[in-house]
């Protein structure tokens, strides 16, 4: 594998977990593997790797994002991966705040009802 996909597999695995990651990889088929590699070296190891803003930063921005298109398959995951960038549960309403503003109230409210949720199953207090 090239430098960029060894760089992404360690921001991955540093921020969604090894749980997470090895799951992953043990479903990765031939089909699927140019996706993988695409979002590894791409998501991962060009975006997330870069130290431009932090990766609590990168969170509160992904979380958002994901509520505004209407992405909320993925929430549950980055809420979980929150924990490991230093991203608070604060920082996660106030992103769900501008998604609310910004793109609007029903992407906002359901994205807060799966952060509530995920919060819950962590035990994390909000």
């Amino acid at each position: 594998m090239s430098e960029k996909f060894n760089q992404g597999m360690a921001v991955r695995r540093s921020v969604l977990g090894d749980a997470h990651v090895d799951r992953a990889e043990a479903s990765k088929t031939d089909f699927d593997l140019p996706f993988q590699t695409l979002i590894t070296e791409g998501a991962w190891g060009t975006v997330w790797n870069d130290d431009t803003i932090s990766r609590r930063e990168r969170s509160m921005l992904t979380l958002a994002l994901l509520a505004a298109t209407g992405n909320f398959e993925e929430i549950p995951m980055h809420i979980r991966a929150s924990q490991n960038t230093g991203t608070s549960p604060e920082d996660v309403i106030q992103a769900f705040m501008h998604v609310a503003v910004y793109a609007g109230v029903p992407k906002a409210n359901h994205a807060i009802k799966l952060a509530k949720q995920t919060y819950q199953e962590l035990e994390v207090e909000i």
